[in-house]
């Protein structure tokens, strides 16, 4: 199974983003890619909720998915939209930042709308509060697939290793990580924290990411990390995107989670406890 990874550095300007993720995606299916994953909120960054408010649609009506869905079923591929901002009909009005695996007939398998909000203070400059704009979802999502198993998580969901235990235990052979980590965060965290869900997992960890400086037309805009990781059941890094746009390509042998967990059967070792 080759997978490709597509790393962005997105505006806040949908229409712009959707044009570099198709030529991405097409590049990637080209180089015969047949699971290709975008990053977390692959229709755009902004710090502006108003702004968003203006540009993000209901999923029915969501430009950026009906394009994607159309490039999945032109290619015949499996692509996850890592995730899109999308209106809710919620009555406090937040977003929902959710996830699309979409199969090569250009149908929705899954959605995942990402449980855990990045309410942080990075430093005394950078402090985000996800929550103020985006509800969490409240439900795992693990998506069957010809080729594997495959869990949804996006982003900040990779600091909670229990949603991925449970996703490990239900059945996933590949777990992806969408994301948009924050530099600093990015730089200290990202890779021994994708390399530890793989390791407790014995998953492929797959994480497209965002990368640089995200300029706005609407706001201050902000810096991510980049770094689109493909991690091994056992944790050793198979590719790494570095810090540019563009396709990372690799190859998957699922034969090797089986190995990882014979090797290793801590996810059939659980024990109940007491405290604290």
């Amino acid at each position: 199974m080759r997978a490709a990874l597509v790393q962005l550095n997105v505006t806040d300007d949908p229409a712009a983003n959707l044009a570099v993720t198709v030529a991405y995606v097409r590049q990637a299916a080209a180089a015969g890619a047949g699971f290709i994953l975008t990053p977390e909120l692959t229709n755009g960054l902004s710090s502006s909720r108003a702004y968003q408010r203006s540009v993000f649609r209901f999923e029915e009506e969501d430009p950026t998915l009906a394009a994607l869905r159309a490039e999945a079923k032109a290619a015949g591929v499996w692509l996850l939209i890592g995730s899109l901002g999308v209106l809710t009909h919620d009555a406090d009005g937040r977003f929902a930042n959710r996830s699309f695996l979409i199969g090569p007939d250009g149908g929705v398998v899954a959605r995942y709308d990402k449980i855990h909000m990045f309410d942080v203070n990075v430093s005394a400059t950078e402090v985000y509060r996800e929550s103020e704009g985006y509800r969490p979802g409240t439900r795992a999502v693990l998506a069957e697939t010809p080729f594997a198993k495959v869990g949804m998580t996006v982003c900040y969901d990779v600091r909670f290793a229990s949603l991925y235990r449970r996703l490990a235990q239900a059945g996933a052979d590949i777990i992806t990580v969408p994301a948009a980590f924050n530099h600093i965060t990015g730089a200290a965290h990202w890779e021994v924290l994708l390399r530890a869900r793989a390791i407790e997992t014995g998953c492929f960890i797959l994480a497209p990411a965002q990368t640089g400086f995200h300029a706005e037309a609407h706001g201050k805009g902000r810096h991510t990390h980049g770094h689109a990781l493909a991690v091994a059941p056992w944790g050793e890094v198979l590719a790494d995107a570095g810090s540019e746009p563009g396709i990372t390509l690799v190859d998957l042998d699922l034969a090797r989670v089986t190995e990882a967990r014979h090797r290793v059967p801590a996810l059939t070792h659980d024990r109940g406890f007491d405290g604290p």
